[in-house]
């Protein structure tokens, strides 16, 4: 196991700077995930920690070793693809196995290894098959334990899931999940899906243009987010977010006086309420129901104020309707307000 510190991290591809200064510290046996929308860094970042992208400027230490300029195959890390990037022509217990043969460990060890991690992860029935004769949840755990058996410093795993349906997802998530349980390595997982990481991490790392947004562990990003892109990142559905002006003690948005904490008189401001917190009631803030989706245990709800579509979810079944009138009643306690000029949290 090992810690992993970035320290000023640059990267820029010609004159396009793409990571402007990162610097994120994740400790022994840590699991790290980064989280971000298309295009924001977070797999350049991995892949340089990983050896497979030059550094610009700045520093990345495993185990206070800086290793800017060493080779990939002397990091002793172990990265997972999103492509699986098995060989084709090896069957499950080769595939395993050839980065031990490449370093030329003994057979008995090789075999050792790849018996260990098929049974953590169950895929004894399959060594001798080949990977076009598995499905793709099998596929990732045959990348999964060809990592394992290197028994490396550090997993990288870059959006192993993204390829699997979204039943199967769910299951891999909570595999890797208990494989991290079970080993202790030290971590670093990229995602752009925010369920995964609220649901595997220990810690967050929310990136947007290249930045780190903000750090900390899942329910704390939930419960307080430091900017309005975190806000509405996080969360499924996505916060609930109008434009608003603080007045006696209030934010007036929409035609109505919304319940707040914070911001000074007058204050232009960003205001933010999750779905699950503008249950109905029966009296409050008027909205209009547009559209109804029940899923059995809770049901979502698209209502409009004032013109503007807001989210509702709601426990349980709803007897509500399309074009019928229902109240809002949100609470101050779970208002969240950010400045409208800088997006930070008020």
């Amino acid at each position: 196991m090992a810690q992993v510190s970035f320290r000023e991290v640059v990267k820029a591809f010609g004159k396009t700077p793409v990571l402007h200064g990162i610097s994120l510290d994740i400790a022994d046996g840590e699991f790290v995930v980064l989280v971000g929308p298309s295009g924001c860094g977070k797999s350049t970042l991995l892949r340089m920690l990983a050896g497979l992208e030059d550094i610009t400027s700045g520093s990345i230490a495993i185990d206070d070793r800086v290793v800017n300029d060493v080779d990939s195959k002397d990091r002793d890390i172990a990265m997972v693809f999103q492509s699986y990037a098995l060989y084709p022509h090896m069957t499950v217990r080769d595939n395993m196995g050839f980065s031990l043969k490449l370093r030329k460990e003994k057979q008995q060890l090789i075999d050792q290894r790849v018996a260990s991690a098929a049974k953590i992860l169950n895929l004894e029935p399959y060594l001798g098959r080949y990977p076009r004769e598995l499905s793709g949840g099998q596929r990732q755990r045959v990348a999964m334990g060809r990592a394992i058996v290197r028994d490396p410093k550090v997993f990288l795993f870059d959006e192993p899931l993204s390829n699997l349906d979204a039943k199967l997802r769910v299951a891999m998530r909570s595999e890797i999940k208990a494989l991290h349980q079970r080993l202790k390595t030290t971590t670093v997982y990229v995602t752009h899906d925010q369920i995964e990481a609220m649901t595997m991490a220990d810690r967050i790392a929310v990136m947007h243009d290249g930045r780190i947004e903000q750090l900390g562990e899942p329910l704390e990003l939930y419960d307080r987010p430091a900017t309005l892109f975190v806000a509405q990142f996080i969360g499924s559905p996505a916060m609930n977010v109008f434009d608003g002006t603080v007045k006696n003690g209030a934010v007036e948005a929409l035609g109505a006086r919304w319940p707040a904490r914070g911001g000074a008189e007058g204050q232009r401001v960003k205001y933010g309420v999750r779905p699950e917190h503008l249950e109905p009631a029966s009296s409050g803030i008027a909205a209009e129901v547009i559209v109804v989706e029940p899923m059995g245990a809770e049901t979502e709800l698209l209502v409009k104020v004032a013109d503007t579509p807001l989210t509702v979810m709601t426990r349980g079944r709803s007897n509500a309707g399309p074009g019928e009138r229902i109240f809002l009643a949100p609470q101050a306690a779970h208002a969240h307000l950010f400045d409208a000029a800088s997006g930070s949290r008020i």
